[in-house]
């Protein structure tokens, strides 16, 4: 069986977080995280076939991609190579990435033509002070961010990288960053003003710097798809990161499987399993990128009105939804705006989630049992 699972916690006399890991049990979890490339072959239950698999790092994560319907492994490469693009698109600090030059106003006003292929630089639009012409595809993300920005009233906001530069949850011995600083940033952190037309962004102001690591991933995760797609691929796994899309079902027709693994227990004991085809499932929580410090916890979820990480009694939120830019984007927002806020953003935005709180208890949007088949395992 095709597993993905979640790992929640709910022993109190445990850390009151919840430590969520998307894996696969179709090749040693060891593979993961590895800096090496690995191609493997994955479960053959499925069709009798082999289908192929190839885990590395990319985008600052463990990506892995398996294919059950093609035994074509150069489209696994294709796939890594697509990252590498896409990151010299969107990478915050990523000294050569359009991002990074967007941000740091560095404009190359020699072209004309820019594509992801040949440039990534942005340059300043002709007799303008602050338009610049981006690619298609950083438009198209930034686009989508200003919207989710503008909709949840700003407690998501993609023009976060001014704070988000100060707080390094990677580090080796991560601490809370300097109040002072906090609040000296706070003020740039707001998007308010900047207007999209086609490929032509307008920035008020000097101080605006974005951060689109919150939705780069969905989006990536579904240039991925359309790539595999043409190329006649109908049954695979995309997980960047934990950020899993799956295209189509599996070979013979049934869904690919997601389980919520049971507390302290081996990867293959679940608490209840989500039957899911032909759609993204994508979390934000507490349990990734964070430390503890004076006893408090500290996570990468970042309040860009406070300049700390939110404390709403959530410990995650899983969208499950048809793009996965729109559950990577809505997974973050969903949980910035807390239980029943988010609950209502879900369902307004036509998509379904799972909400778990401080308690452990796992909270539903309306319908989500109707339309996913949620098998209870426990007894």
């Amino acid at each position: 069986m095709s597993t993905y699972f979640f790992h929640s916690k709910r022993n109190r006399s445990h850390s009151r977080f919840f430590y969520l890991i998307l894996c696969t049990v179709l090749v040693c979890p060891m593979l993961l995280f590895t800096g090496c490339e690995n191609i493997t072959d994955a479960d053959t239950s499925i069709t009798g076939n082999e289908p192929i698999s190839i885990s590395s790092i990319k985008l600052n994560t463990a990506v892995q991609i398996t294919i059950y319907d093609s035994q074509d492994k150069a489209l696994l490469d294709d796939c890594l190579a697509l990252c590498d693009k896409y990151e010299l698109v969107f990478s915050r600090t990523n000294e050569n990435s359009e991002l990074y030059k967007l941000n740091h106003r560095i404009s190359d006003s020699a072209v004309s033509n820019q594509t992801i292929e040949t440039q990534t630089t942005p340059y300043q639009v002709n007799g303008t002070t602050n338009t610049w012409h981006i690619s298609e595809y950083l438009a198209a993300l930034l686009s989508e961010g200003l919207d989710i920005t503008r909709e949840s009233d700003g407690a998501f906001d993609i023009a976060i990288a001014p704070l988000t530069s100060l707080w390094d949850f990677t580090a080796e011995d991560p601490k809370a960053s300097d109040d002072a600083d906090i609040q000296k940033v706070l003020p740039l952190c707001s998007s308010d003003g900047v207007t999209i037309d086609g490929q032509d962004i307008t920035l008020p102001s000097d101080d605006i710097q974005f951060d689109v690591g919150a939705i780069a991933k969905g989006y990536i995760a579904d240039r991925l798809k359309d790539f595999l797609v043409k190329k006649g691929v109908n049954s695979a796994i995309i997980n960047l990161g934990g950020n899993v899309l799956c295209i189509g079902s599996k070979p013979n027709g049934t869904p690919f499987k997601i389980g919520i693994q049971k507390p302290f227990a081996d990867r293959n004991e679940t608490e209840a399993v989500m039957d899911i085809a032909g759609k993204s499932v994508v979390s934000s929580g507490i349990y990734e990128r964070c430390f503890k410090q004076g006893g408090k916890l500290y996570h990468h979820i970042l309040n860009p009105q406070t300049g700390y990480p939110y404390d709403n009694g959530l410990i995650s939120v899983t969208i499950i939804s048809d793009q996965s830019v729109d559950g990577d984007a809505l997974s973050t927002t969903c949980f910035a705006l807390g239980l029943e806020d988010g609950l209502k953003f879900a369902e307004k935005k036509g998509v379904q989630a799972v909400f778990i709180t401080e308690d452990y208890e796992l909270h539903y949007t309306d319908g989500f049992q109707d339309e996913i088949n949620v098998t209870d395992v426990e007894s």
